[in-house]
């Protein structure tokens, strides 16, 4: 028996089990058909609370695109903002700082967080993208990733606008403004009082937006009583935070996952949702109690504040069918009412939005709510206007699809060692990710390698008894 031809036919037919088994397993991935789920749970509609029944301190409804108040209850009552403060915070940060550079969290930023902080998750000596920390003050409402920007904007301005200078901000200073209020010297101030110069520009800046009734001490939120405002100042605040597009992608994002730094490792080290529930159902402010049609177009989003000091409020941004842009406040919603938040502020916004629309009955903006949601994904796949609701109409008043503050990547020559993915890392990541996937791939693994194990037994079998064979025929001889 020739040992060659035995070895070279069971490698053929080895290779080829293997080949037929891999064929097999990808033909599978495309036979089985996908499992389709339709889900539908059944939710009637759900008439708002009549104003009269919305239990809080006070609300506003503010008309950007005229500058007046459309509806309202004690608007200029002094109330605690809570973490709707950051919607500053983010205003500021936009203006001072790049989103694609990075922040080192310091012992600082993370020290006087307490029991009524929410938080983002950063850690001392973390590098953080402002973007992502943009998304860690907006959706989690993180007080450490506040406190961390305003930081970065104190730095930013003294670098920008130094004092002796004749470079001024738009609100018409420089570094000097916050020596004189401060009373203090540069060299401390950066060293042991950013936050309080962070508040210097806070208060400036809603003095010049015409806040009589603001006082912010901190970027987060935290209780003070030092601390406080209105709820036509928030509106006032909104409307000037909402002409930054950044700043409405960051309100309208529902979802975001964040990117590895130095000190969290992977990708997806934290996933967090906008607290905002109104804009995962924007229906419920469509119409009033009684079932009239509050024409309103779009929810683009808002900031939530909660502490059991200021109980719980909202500032959010709609459109409505004239094209109206409307600032939209409620606050000090009592402890024992949280769970009526939404539908409180659905209604505030369905009567808004009505009486908005009564002043200026022209449709300017066509669809509905579900027509203009933006949603947390890439531009290509963000929804567009459909054309079928009224064939041949465009909307006006309102862009649709805007790019995210989500820095540019940064090209492979340039990246540092800190953003290098660790290998180890990206397998386990892969695994997770595709346990399927993961499981076939490891068990054509394991095929292979018994297979190879019987083939080299096989073999050496049969070249042992070919060599005693020889040996026989040898001896006879």
């Amino acid at each position: 028996m020739n040992i060659t031809k035995v070895s070279k036919s069971m490698i053929r037919t080895a290779a080829a089990f293997i080949a037929a088994v891999f064929t097999v397993c990808y033909l599978a991935t495309f036979a089985v058909p996908a499992t389709i789920v339709n889900a539908d749970v059944g939710q009637p509609d759900i008439p708002v609370p009549a104003l009269s029944d919305v239990h809080c301190a006070s609300y506003c409804v503010y008309d950007k695109t005229t500058g007046y108040i459309v509806i309202s209850m004690n608007p200029d009552d002094r109330i605690y903002p809570a973490s709707m403060t950051k919607i500053m915070t983010c205003m500021l940060s936009l203006e001072y700082l790049n989103t694609s550079s990075k922040l080192e969290v310091s012992k600082s930023a993370l020290e006087g967080l307490d029991a009524d902080s929410s938080l983002m998750g950063i850690l001392e000596g973390e590098k953080v993208k402002v973007s992502e920390l943009l998304y860690g003050l907006m959706l989690p409402s993180g007080n450490d990733a506040a406190n961390v920007l305003g930081e970065g904007c104190v730095d930013a301005f003294f670098e920008k606008y130094p004092a002796g200078g004749t470079t001024l901000n738009s609100d018409g200073v420089n570094a000097q403004y916050i020596l004189d209020t401060l009373h203090d010297n540069k060299d401390h101030i950066l060293l042991a009082r950013k936050l309080e110069a962070f508040a210097v520009l806070m208060n400036l800046r809603a003095e010049k937006l015409g806040c009589k009734g603001t006082h912010f001490v901190n970027a987060c939120g935290l209780p003070d009583d030092n601390h406080y405002t209105t709820a036509y100042d928030l509106t006032l605040i909104m409307a000037a935070a909402s002409e930054n597009d950044d700043f409405k992608t960051l309100i309208s994002a529902p979802s975001h996952v964040f990117v590895s730094t130095n000190r969290h490792k992977s990708d997806a080290w934290s996933y967090v949702k906008n607290s905002n529930y109104l804009l995962y159902d924007p229906w419920l402010a469509t119409k009033t109690a009684n079932g009239t049609d509050s024409h309103l177009s779009a929810v683009i989003g808002g900031k939530t504040g909660t502490t059991s000091q200021a109980g719980k409020g909202l500032t959010i941004y709609t459109v409505n069918e004239n094209g109206h842009d409307l600032m939209i406040s409620i606050c000090g919603i009592p402890q024992d009412y949280y769970f009526y938040t939404t539908m409180y502020l659905a209604s505030v916004t369905a009567y808004g939005n009505l009486a908005c629309w009564e002043s200026d009955p022209v449709t300017r903006v066509y669809g509905t709510t579900g027509d203009y949601r933006w949603v947390n994904a890439p531009t290509a796949e963000q929804p567009i206007y459909d054309p079928l609701i009224d064939p041949g109409d465009e909307p006006s008043g309102f862009d649709l699809v805007k790019e995210t503050p989500t820095p540019t990547p940064v090209p492979e020559d340039e990246q540092t060692e800190e953003d290098e993915p660790e290998k180890g890392d990206a397998l386990v990541l892969f695994i997770k990710q595709n346990p399927v996937v993961s499981a076939v791939i490891g068990g054509l693994m394991l095929l292979i390698t018994i297979l190879n194990i019987v083939l080299w037994v096989r073999i050496n079998r049969i070249k042992s008894s070919a060599e005693r064979r020889a040996k026989k025929i040898q001896t006879k001889k």
